[in-house]
């Protein structure tokens, strides 16, 4: 079955549809991948994650894992990898949540710009229900 898509515009995906592989890679011990860039290792993880959970849609696993990819080249930004070393893991849920919904183009990935204003909005916003959304993404089984 072909899968078609603008691309220009990757379909949004649910925020813990993106929380599953990096909660994975947190508990191998590979939880700077935002930091460090994504190898291949990193990458097979990421792809058995998705498939698992997302298997028997294959347009939105492959949508899943094009948003993952782009998170982590996004965060080669310098103003994203220093928000990342500044604010620590605090950073890592919001992101998750903004790589899920922001529009994304395969060709030009998130724009860094935007995605750090988005995540440093939520962040700074002070609003409660933001952190313990954040902390089920990331806390979830």
């Amino acid at each position: 079955m072909a899968i078609t898509w603008d691309p220009t515009d990757v379909p949004t995906v649910a925020a813990e549809d993106l929380a599953a592989p990096m909660r994975r890679l947190i508990a191998e011990g590979r939880g700077l991948v935002l930091l460090r860039g994504l190898t291949a290792e990193d990458a097979k993880i990421v792809e058995e994650c998705l498939r698992q959970r997302l298997g028997k849609e294959p347009s939105l696993e492959l949508a899943a894992l094009m948003r993952f990819r782009a998170l982590v080249d996004v965060f080669a930004c310098r103003r994203l990898s220093e928000l990342l070393l500044e604010r620590g893991h605090e950073v890592i849920a919001p992101s998750l949540q903004c790589a899920a919904q922001m529009r994304l183009s395969l060709k030009w990935g998130f724009n860094p710009r935007k995605f750090h204003r988005v995540v440093t909005e939520l962040l700074d916003g002070g609003d409660a229900g933001i952190y313990f959304v954040s902390r089920e993404l990331l806390d979830a089984a």
